[in-house]
């Protein structure tokens, strides 16, 4: 009896989940989904190239030098490097004194060694770069209730996050008479800012480069417009995502050889035993 009742019990479950199942997709062939503003006037990042694409690229030293300045004189403002060290900058070509100068111009939690109590103190090349708030609820009271996200994994953590970043920071305009004819309801709401490569075209985030005079780029560098100064923070945003990408590279072009020298070496060895032999 007991094994007939289970039986019956699964049996009505099987048929509950196939009449679901049955219903929704029926209702998903024949009902379309209703249009909305994100879905009609979201963008695809726009298409950027950096120095470190592709199988043989390499970082721009050059550049993520002036991207590392985009950071420190207008991100570090509301964003965080929780993942970078000071003494990481020295892959981008500073010298040693450099870094520790680097390192001094921010301040970093300490700990009083009289007192015990907290802290500020002139940071060191063995520390991370610090945030920039000291909680969520500052960071929010002080970007229109978002807090800011952490910079050092954003190009791996977004689709396309290279030209995700550059994109978004090169996107904004005003929203656009025809999304504001069809979509009345989508009105950018007071505080928030239209950019149509941010995935609700909404955000908190005033538009952080505003032009030339903003960042001043040393002889020898390319004027800084805020396209130059987008493509410049999202390569080095690159860096430390991944800082050990040139390395990885090379380490996998090694692989690749010594398996296609193992392969031919390997069929070489198979024509040599077995010739002659049928098989």
């Amino acid at each position: 009896m007991a094994r007939i009742l289970s039986i019956l019990v699964g049996l009505f479950f099987t048929v509950a989940l196939a009449w679901s199942f049955g219903l929704g997709f029926y209702t998903w062939a024949t009902e379309p989904a209703a249009e909305t503003a994100e879905h009609e006037f979201h963008r695809h990042p726009k298409e950027v190239h950096f120095a470190s694409d592709g199988a043989f690229g390499k970082f721009d030293k050059q550049q993520l030098q002036r991207g590392f300045q985009v950071y420190k004189e207008v991100c570090s403002a509301c964003h965080s490097l929780s993942h970078v060290a000071f003494r990481d900058l020295e892959q981008l070509g500073y010298s040693e004194g450099q870094v520790k100068a680097i390192a001094a111009g921010f301040q970093v939690p300490g700990t009083d060694q009289t007192t015990g109590e907290a802290n500020s103190r002139p940071g060191m090349p063995t520390d991370y770069f610090p945030k920039p708030f000291a909680n969520d609820i500052a960071a929010r009271a002080a970007n229109n209730n978002a807090v800011p996200p952490d910079l050092s994994l954003m190009t791996k953590a977004r689709h396309d996050g290279p030209a995700y970043v550059y994109s978004l920071l090169t996107g904004y305009q005003a929203q656009p008479a025809e999304l504001l004819k069809k979509f009345p309801d989508a009105k950018t709401p007071s505080g928030l800012h239209y950019n149509p490569y941010f995935a609700n075209l909404n955000l908190a985030m005033a538009p952080p480069l505003t032009g030339e005079g903003q960042v001043e780029y040393g002889a020898g560098n390319p004027r800084p417009t805020v396209d130059q100064m987008a493509k410049d923070v999202s390569a080095f945003l690159i860096w430390t995502a991944e800082p050990k990408l040139e390395k990885r590279k090379q380490t996998g072009l090694a692989v690749c050889l010594f398996l296609l020298f193992a392969t031919v070496l390997g069929y070489m060895s198979y024509r040599n035993i077995w010739a002659g032999k049928k098989h």
